[in-house]
This record gives structure tokens, C-alpha cells and sequence, in this order.
């Protein structure tokens, strides 16, 4: 079985926004396997399918991003889950748009919604992808919160297409196979 969890911010406010690339990966992955989304589960919305003969269970914290944690460690624990089996989708400054990377552990590089899952699980050995929305020239809080333009939306949905395959690869191949493909990808925009 495996935890895929898209980190964002609920509602409508925040629909669209830079910081809301996880959970637009999870929908994405959701439309795809036929998953829905619509029950309130572990404090999030949740939905569970099938790939490659894989559990595989999609949520969406409903917590607001820098308390996710709690949602991890709820469905985790329920789950019995092993931590390799945990992937956490998420925004990242750090790296240009649209640039993705897969990583088996690491620290929360400032992120404070994996800081917070960090902090509640104790270790940070699962799995992340960073999906790259490029550095803020101001305000990083302003930015992140920010949606995106009609050009960069344009090139941020072959992105999340392109996220939402690196998550299938790991669900079926593995982290290794999945960082080896994608890792440093980035889509023409």
C-alpha cells in the first residue's frame, strides 16, 4: 500500500495558487485512476484506488499547509504504514518551474508544511517530489500565495502531468527508477 500525499491549502481562495501544486497533482492522479476525492478522512479528503495491483490512497490535507503533518501521521498510523511508503507532493522555491525532484529522505529546506511533518513523525525518511515554481522577486508568503499567470497555468498543467507520472513510476517501479527518470526535468514551456 502506499500514501500519497499532495500538500496545499483548502478552498477556494487558494484554488490555483503556487502553493497548491501538490494538491493539484493529487487531482490529477485522482481523474486519472478514477479516484474521488469527496470524503473527509484523517483530516484531509481522501480516496483510495489501484495501480499496478498497488493500494494506493490519495489525500489532501484539509489542515492549511504548515500543519499537514497531522494528516501524515493520522493516516499513516491507521495504515500501518512503513515510511518508504509515504510520498509527500509539494511546492518548491527552490527550483526553476516546472522542475521536478524526487528525493527517498532529506530535510524540509525551509518548506514549513514538510517541516511540520517532520516535526510530527519524527525523522524525514519518506519519500518527497518537489515540483519547481521558481523563486519569489518579492515576498516569498506573497508569491507562493500568488496564482498563477495565464501563460505560466498553461505550462503548469504539463507539469502536473508530467509530476503525476513520476508519482505512477514510483507507485509501480519504485523511488530509484522514479528520481532516475525524472529527477531535474523540466517541461518546454
Amino acid at each position: 500500500m502506499k500514501l500519497i500525499v499532495g500538500l496545499g491549502n483548502p478552498g477556494t481562495r487558494y484554488a490555483g495558487t503556487r502553493h497548491n501544486v501538490g494538491f493539484q497533482v493529487v487531482d490529477s492522479l485522482a481523474e486519472r485512476w478514477g479516484v474521488s476525492l469527496s470524503v473527509e478522512k484523517f483530516h484531509g479528503l481522501f480516496g483510495d484506488g489501484t495501480l499496478a495491483g498497488e493500494r494506493v490512497v490519495l489525500l489532501k490535507p484539509l489542515t492549511f499547509m504548515n500543519r499537514s503533518g497531522k494528516t501524515v501521521l493520522a493516516a499513516g498510523r491507521f495504515y500501518k504504514l512503513e515510511l518508504p511508503d509515504v510520498l509527500i507532493v509539494v511546492d518548491e522555491l527552490a527550483l526553476p518551474p516546472g522542475r521536478l525532484r524526487m528525493r527517498a529522505d532529506g530535510s524540509a529546506g525551509g518548506h514549513k508544511g514538510l517541516q511540520d511533518i517532520v516535526d510530527r513523525l519524527g525523522t524525514s525518511q519518506w519519500c518527497r517530489l518537489r515540483v519547481g515554481i521558481g523563486e519569489a522577486a518579492g515576498d516569498a508568503a506573497d508569491y507562493v500565495l500568488s496564482p498563477f499567470g495565464p501563460q505560466e497555468a498553461d505550462f503548469m498543467r504539463r507539469v502536473v502531468q508530467r509530476a503525476s507520472d513520476a508519482v505512477e513510476c514510483w507507485v509501480s517501479q519504485g523511488v530509484d527508477l522514479a528520481m532516475t527518470r525524472y529527477n531535474g526535468d523540466t517541461p518546454q514551456t
